[in-house]
């Protein structure tokens, strides 16, 4: 597989892969880079053909115009990073704006989708109850220490400083951070969702400041059959729970091969 995907607009998408098996892609989440998955990508690349990418604007894929961007954009991105690794359909998993990119992705381009995981995500941000403007303020602030509680609990962040430095450090203009909020802001799936045809599993923190579990379980009932987990945790559930990346990987493995 290229180092790099190349997006409709000629944007060059870094993506790396690594394991063998079904593919499995991973979008991450607003200005996120894909380093940012860290052990959770390890854990699923034992068992599967594990496939990630920078999003555009973000360390080394290049920016394009950030006046365009949309979670749509991104889906079409992931379309093209899956058309450079030669993959027809891949199980996908998309954390925060990730899951919202996946959205589109599901609803857009079915047939490239065999099964689907959101964790911490939602349809939009109008979503009843609204998400605390203070969370969002700490989210844009760049303080690490005003950031870090928002996602991981404070224990486990002390003890994986290294993966906690992973998931936040990334180089991005000011542009395309702009870009990346106000793609994530802007997100309204909740007419698509019916559109979904993939077998789908909701992932959910009861704690997530950033998502309240209100719209984990609204996305839940807008996908036909979906599978709702909540779990008690934040907004980087996916991290700092070790459980949540053996529901993954249960759900998507075949049931012969599920421990």
């Amino acid at each position: 597989m290229p180092d790099y995907a190349i997006a409709d607009d000629g944007v060059r998408l870094a993506v790396e892969e690594r394991g063998s098996g079904v593919p499995v892609l991973l979008i991450a989440g607003q200005a996120t880079g894909m380093r940012g998955w860290g052990p959770f990508a390890d854990a699923l690349a034992e068992d599967f053909r594990v496939i990630r990418f920078d999003h555009r604007g973000i360390d080394d894929s290049e920016e394009g115009d950030p006046a365009r961007y949309s979670t749509r954009l991104f889906a079409d991105d992931a379309v093209a990073v899956l058309d450079a690794a030669g993959v027809a359909a891949a199980h996908v998993v998309g954390h925060s704006m990730g899951g919202r990119v996946a959205q589109w992705l599901a609803a857009e381009h079915p047939s490239r989708v065999r099964r689907l995981v959101l964790i911490a995500t939602s349809a939009n941000d109008r979503v009843a109850p609204r998400r605390d403007p203070t969370a969002v303020a700490d989210l844009l602030s760049g303080d690490r220490s005003r950031m870090t509680p928002l996602f991981f609990d404070d224990d486990w962040a002390q003890a994986n400083a290294s993966t906690v430095d992973a998931f936040f450090t990334r180089t991005a203009s000011r542009p395309a951070l702009r870009g990346h909020f106000a793609a994530s802001r802007d997100h309204d799936a909740v007419e698509a969702l019916g559109r979904i045809r993939a077998e789908t599993l909701v992932v959910h923190g009861t704690r997530d400041p950033l998502a309240p579990v209100e719209h984990a379980r609204q996305l839940a009932a807008g996908i036909a059959g979906a599978r709702l987990d909540e779990r008690d945790a934040g907004h980087g559930l996916h991290l700092d729970t070790p459980e949540v990346v053996e529901a993954v990987r249960a759900f998507l493995l075949p049931p012969a091969q599920r421990g």
